[in-house]
């Protein structure tokens, strides 16, 4: 019996996702999702802000190609903490078919750096989301950037909208490529045309290291998958449209820390032609963009 025990109220990803009615092209990256343990083999980290149920490499490699993907980039959870074995697991055994982005802390050395890269890392990420870390010392991240520059890798920053304007001066001074998750999780009840994404825009348009997922509409929409997310939409497609070359997709599989519903991964496969409505663009979003961020080596 595992000595985790997972969250009361934890939803367990879906056990009989749709097919997908797009098919996505050969080659194509699911460039965000996350490994959860197992957690008799990879522990949770005793800081962790939940507990979830195990999610495997062998069950994400299954989710993949049940899908139609070619390739996942996977990114270390919180609930792993810096802990970053179950990830390097997951990449040791992806016969190159996997990329990770890492969570490090400030003291982590040069040979550590090295390790991770030799595995497959190309990334760290900062999580800004209150909810789900403490206090972040900006000293210490801006410790990390510059000790993973030499590494030719990027920052992920995961944050809500509302902590943009608090937040713009120090994600503009970072000095490596940075990519969003999730769009900045718009507020999608305000316009599409309105201040708040507005800044979002500004940042992209004004900085061109900056990359930003057009993913996760199940954690940004109002009107859920009976509304086919469809509230989303004008978002992602915006920024799809404006930065062809700079946007990636993932499923964000397992979904972690998800209240309302667990998503159908086959669903939100099929809400890529809605954001990306050409050959075009769909293959920027999914095959050549992912690949020169995580794969030009």
């Amino acid at each position: 019996m595992s000595k985790f025990v997972v969250d009361a109220d934890w939803l367990h990803w879906h056990q009989s996702p749709s097919v997908p009615t797009f098919k996505v092209p050969e080659g194509a990256v699911d460039a965000h999702c996350h490994v959860f343990g197992p957690g008799d083999e990879f522990p949770f980290a005793p800081q962790r802000k939940y507990t979830p149920c195990d999610a495997s490499k062998d069950q994400l490699w299954a989710l993949r190609d049940y899908l139609g993907f070619s390739r996942n980039v996977i990114v270390q959870a919180t609930c792993h903490g810096a802990d970053n074995r179950a990830l390097v697991d997951a990449l040791n055994h992806s016969n190159g078919l996997a990329r990770g982005v890492a969570t490090v802390t400030q003291d982590i050395t040069s040979e550590e750096l090295q390790a991770l890269h030799d595995a497959g890392v190309r990334g760290v990420r900062f999580n800004f989301v209150k909810r789900l870390v403490d206090a972040l010392p900006f000293d210490s991240l801006s410790t990390i950037a510059e000790k993973i520059k030499p590494f030719g890798w990027h920052i992920v920053i995961y944050f809500e909208a509302q902590e943009l304007p608090e937040l713009y001066d120090f994600f503009t001074a970072l000095p490596t490529t940075v990519v969003v998750d999730h769009m900045g999780r718009p507020d999608v009840a305000k316009p599409v045309d309105g201040p708040e994404f507005a800044l979002f825009l500004k940042l992209l348009e004004e900085n061109e290291n900056f990359w930003s997922k057009v993913s996760c509409p199940e954690r940004i929409s109002q009107v859920g998958p009976s509304g086919g997310y469809a509230d989303v939409v004008p978002f992602a497609r915006t920024v799809v449209e404006r930065f062809p070359e700079r946007v990636l997709w993932g499923t964000d599989w397992p979904h972690p820390n998800m209240k309302s519903h667990m998503p159908d991964d086959g669903h939100l496969v099929d809400m890529i032609p809605k954001i990306a409505p050409t050959e075009e663009l769909q293959r920027k979003l999914l095959i050549d963009n992912p690949m020169r961020l995580y794969w030009a080596d």
